[in-house]
């Protein structure tokens, strides 16, 4: 998407070193723009742990680009087949929530098992980053094409007044490779020409949607505001949302959702004001194993820092204050699951379903 008038993606290979790959630091939004270099498959891994990189879709380009960086590892230090399944164990032990980091690992691991020269490894590696990154664009941009159909009747039943429509954390462009899946079809309806405005949740306690979701908006001249977490509700009661759009890092096969903290109260707010709630993913968002969310998926825990403290810009310079009493503990839930009842349809490249294992399983490659 756009960033400084100009396209890019999330993850890209180094222009002039192929064995080198690139990242935009998230960390460093969005009062900086930096550009940093992994070389190594521990990089990649510091990248998802420390979320330089984050979102389920780019976590999973990450960890496929981390295998093919690891490939190269092997080669370079002729180590055994066996090297290429730790780095995958690695990989996947950095971020337990979001599905597509494992499917993008063992889909690197079978692409590889059966080759022998080292060389030829790297090559199929490479090859099936590319192809991981390639296809994450092209159901972001799908999801587009199928959410911008549920914005334009709305459009329409309100006389092209602009819609409305509420999110939660960052499941932009700079959560996938691009376009995003909640705001592909927000992108999509700006640029046809329909009326669209974004309810910006500022998403404690990372505030990925004051920092991430606000700059894309921003930089794609999409029509933004940004509230409290806790004013989404009375948005709601008054009139002032027509739809709940969110993404998800896992979803299971009945349809219950796992995404960032407070995404259940949202769905709670809009089932009381009778507010379509969708949930956007690409299929490999899945999990195809899973069918009972709330006892199955792994809700990941962070540091207690993050909620005990905050980041910003000061006098021009990055800094972190405490908000918290010094002696305050804290415990910091990454997710919650959201069950498939409060979900009105899931937005996938395949199209829009509803949220119950029938339907998702037709959906099945």
């Amino acid at each position: 998407m756009k960033a400084h008038g100009k396209h890019i993606r999330t993850i890209w290979l180094h222009p002039d070193n192929a064995q080198v790959v690139q990242i935009i630091d998230q960390c460093a939004l969005p009062h900086f723009w930096k550009i940093n270099d992994l070389s190594t498959c521990g990089d990649a891994a510091a990248a998802i742990r420390d979320m330089n990189v984050r979102g389920a879709g780019l976590i999973g380009a990450t960890a496929g680009f981390g295998m093919y960086l690891a490939a190269l590892e092997v080669r370079r230090k002729g180590l055994t087949a066996d090297a290429l399944v730790e780095a995958g164990r690695r990989l996947k032990s950095t971020r337990p929530t979001a599905v597509n980091l494992a499917w993008a690992v063992d889909r690197q691991l079978a692409a590889t098992a059966n080759i022998g020269d080292p060389g030829a490894v790297v090559a199929k590696a490479l090859e099936t980053a590319c192809a991981i990154a390639d296809e994450d664009a092209e159901a972001c941009r799908r999801i587009g094409l199928h959410g911008v159909e549920i914005l334009r009747r709305i459009s329409e039943k309100k006389g092209g007044a602009p819609v409305n429509v509420l999110t939660h954390c960052n499941a932009g462009w700079l959560a996938f490779v691009d376009y995003g899946s909640a705001t592909a079809p927000i992108y999509a309806a700006h640029d046809a020409g329909i009326p669209v405005h974004v309810w910006v949740d500022e998403t404690r306690p990372r505030n990925q949607g004051a920092k991430l979701t606000a700059w894309e908006l921003g930089q794609h001249g999409v029509p933004h505001t940004l509230i409290a977490d806790n004013a989404g509700g009375h948005l709601m009661q008054h009139g002032l949302v027509d739809a709940v759009i969110v993404g998800t890092d896992r979803t299971t096969r009945t349809g219950d959702v796992a995404n960032k903290i407070g995404t259940y109260l949202k769905a709670l707010a809009a089932r009381d004001n009778g507010i379509p709630f969708y949930v956007a993913l690409p299929t490999s968002s899945f999990d195809w194993d899973m069918r009972d969310g709330l006892a199955e998926i792994p809700i990941e825990q962070r540091g207690a820092e993050e909620l005990l403290t905050m980041d910003g810009l000061c006098g021009g310079e990055h800094c972190t204050v405490r908000i918290a009493p010094e002696t305050t503990q804290g415990a910091n839930y990454g997710f919650d699951v959201t069950p498939a009842r409060l979900v009105t349809a899931l937005i996938t490249e395949r199209g829009v379903c509803e949220a119950n294992e029938q339907a998702i399983m037709g959906l099945r490659p």
